[in-house]
C-alpha cells in the first residue's frame, strides 16, 4: 500500500477532535491502531521530541481524524487500514525517541476500551 501525503492533513488535527474520534472508533479500530495513536498523541505533548517529528505526528493524527482519506473509515474491516499504516509509519520514524513512560501511559489507557486479550495484540505492533 502506498501511503498518502498525510502531511496535507496537519490542519485537521485538534486535541479535542482526536479524543472524540478515538473514543468513538476504539473498539472498531482495534488495540493496535488505538495504541499507536495514543503513543503519538502523548509523544506530541513531550518536550523531548523535535519540531520536525512533531510536525509529522500532527500530520498523521490529522489524517486519522479527517473523514476524507484514501480508504473511507466507514468501509468495514479495511476502512481504518490506511489510518493504521500512516500511524505505524510515523511511529517507526520516532520510536527510538519515545519515552517508556509514554508507552506505559498509552497501554494503561487501552484498558478503557479493551480487555487484556485484546491489549496483548500490541505486543506485535509492527507485525
Amino acid at each position: 500500500m502506498e501511503l498518502p501525503d498525510f502531511m496535507n492533513y496537519s490542519n485537521k488535527f485538534s486535541q479535542s477532535e482526536f479524543v472524540e474520534k478515538i473514543s468513538r472508533i476504539a473498539k472498531r479500530a482495534g488495540a493496535k491502531l488505538v495504541y499507536a495513536a495514543l503513543i503519538l498523541f502523548y509523544t506530541l505533548q513531550s518536550d523531548k521530541i523535535s519540531t520536525k517529528d512533531k510536525a509529522i505526528i500532527i500530520g498523521a493524527l490529522g489524517y486519522l481524524i479527517s473523514p476524507l482519506d484514501v480508504v473511507p473509515d466507514a468501509i468495514p474491516i479495511v476502512g481504518l487500514g490506511d489510518d493504521l499504516a500512516v500511524l505505524l509509519y510515523v511511529l517507526k520514524k520516532v520510536w527510538t525517541d519515545i519515552d517508556p513512560d509514554i508507552k506505559s501511559r498509552a497501554r494503561e489507557k487501552l484498558g478503557k476500551w479493551f480487555d487484556e486479550d485484546e491489549i496483548s495484540e500490541i505486543d506485535s505492533l509492527f507485525d
